[in-house]
């Protein structure tokens, strides 16, 4: 199955409605890891326009993209499902939806930044563990 193609076209006006209102950011999980890496002293930019997928969290000077994915949208291991009604529509868009990411941290390795996603349903600590890990490990190469 082509996932690189343009989105399916949502079945209906209803559809198409209802996934418009779907939040895109400060989704509940993303605020949390802020909320996490901020009182740990750690500072980022939130969605930074200038780099390829807007990543939830950047940290410029250290070069970690961090992006919070929600289970259902991008195909958790774990907790991603498929609907039962319209399976092939929802199957094309979930693997678009992973295709995309796919790109999006190509282009950001390609630039230099190191990449990290983090599931809705990981705790905000453990995240914040693997994000400020990252952190610290690319802070030598902030002073080179």
């Amino acid at each position: 199955m082509d996932h690189t193609a343009a989105p399916p076209v949502p079945l209906d006006a209803a559809t198409s409605a209802r996934l418009s209102r779907q939040p895109r950011s400060a989704t509940k999980p993303e605020v949390t890891l802020r909320r996490e890496l901020h009182r740990r002293g750690l500072r980022f930019r939130v969605n930074h326009p200038r780099l390829p997928g807007r990543p939830d969290i950047a940290f410029t000077r250290a070069k970690v993209a961090v992006f919070v994915d929600g289970c259902f949208w991008h195909c958790c291991p774990d907790h991603g499902t498929l609907p039962r009604n319209n399976r092939d529509w929802w199957r094309v868009k979930l693997g678009q939806n992973v295709a995309r990411d796919r790109v999006k941290d190509a282009a950001l390795v390609e630039l230099g930044w190191t990449v990290l996603h983090v599931w809705e349903h990981e705790a905000a600590s453990a995240a914040a563990d693997r994000v400020e890990a990252e952190w610290l490990r690319r802070l030598p190469m902030i002073s080179d």
